[in-house]
């Protein structure tokens, strides 16, 4: 799957997923007010907001884009209207040729990965048939519980060629209080960086394996660590744009052939009608607004690169 991946990013020339995470404070009046209407003042109405709101941003930047990464939790908030809306949005993405990663976060016990694996990456028995529920190309993992919780996906991974991004260095402000930590002389972001090289080497792709690391763009001296740490890893960046991470300092996250990572941006694309940058657009223009701000993410990398 990652060699899918490479191929898309090569093809667009535009390392950068695009994070779905819509929030109803995102999403113009327009069409929450439309929504309610229809549906009255339920989930079903913030669902089908999201959904409409998803879908312009998807029609109006899937041809510039090699993935998107929608944040599971911002659909569950909704509840079962939501996770319909979940998975109608990652079907849809991939009708339009593009790499989906759920941004689920999960690890567990052994058979509550696999549990978790099989619903969001694999598929599931059921009498004669096998049947897939959310369907990812990658998803997001916890390793908190070690290999015992990482394995499943791993397995899943390459008996489906899919993928999985293992959360390495994350980008939040907190993120040093537990990865920062020294045991034996090291930190704990490269102990967890030494067993996502382990646990690749059991799906290789290519030059590159199936198991990536989120690595944050907010830490630019430990992504430049972790980039010679891991070789052949890829590497899922979030920070950038409206974390404060800059293209400056995503470039450590890169090989020098300039492959190596895919950049996420999340309300700095699909909230950036709000932006005093793009407020010429207007909330009624905001998926074309939306647009824009890819043009320039991707401009903006390239000058780096």
């Amino acid at each position: 799957m990652i060699r899918q991946l490479i191929e898309k990013i090569q093809k667009t020339d535009a390392p950068i997923c695009v994070g779905l995470d819509p929030m109803l404070s995102y999403i113009p009046e327009t069409i929450v007010k439309n929504a309610l209407e229809e549906y009255g003042e339920t989930m079903q109405a913030a669902a089908e907001a999201v959904w409409q709101y998803n879908k312009a941003i998807i029609d109006h930047t899937w041809d510039l884009i090699p993935a998107v990464k929608p944040q599971v939790a911002m659909y569950e908030q909704f509840g079962l209207e939501g996770m319909r809306v979940y998975e109608k949005t990652v079907s849809y993405c991939q009708e339009k040729g593009l790499v989906v990663i759920g941004d689920v976060k999960r690890g567990d016990i052994g058979s509550t990965s696999a549990a978790y694996a099989a619903g969001h990456l694999g598929s599931v028995q059921i009498g004669s048939r096998r049947l897939s529920g959310f369907h990812a190309d990658f998803i997001t993992v916890n390793p908190y519980l070690g290999t015992d919780g990482v394995k499943p996906f791993v397995d899943v991974c390459s008996q489906e060629d899919k993928g999985i991004f293992v959360l390495v260095k994350t980008s939040n402000p907190s993120s040093g209080e537990f990865q920062d930590r020294l045991i034996d002389g090291r930190p704990l972001y490269e102990w967890v960086a030494d067993k996502v090289v382990e646990w690749g080497e059991a799906s290789m792709d290519g030059a590159y394996s199936n198991v990536g690391a989120v690595v944050g763009a907010t830490y630019p001296e430990m992504s430049a660590v972790l980039r010679r740490q891991m070789p052949h890893t890829y590497f899922l960046v979030p920070g950038y744009g409206a974390q404060g991470g800059t293209a400056e300092d995503l470039k450590h996250c890169f090989n020098a052939d300039g492959l190596g990572a895919i950049v996420n941006s999340s309300r700095g694309i699909i909230a950036a009608y709000k932006q005093e940058k793009y407020k010429t657009f207007g909330p009624e223009h905001f998926a074309e607004a939306s647009r824009q701000a890819v043009l320039d993410m991707a401009a903006d990398i390239r000058r780096v690169l």
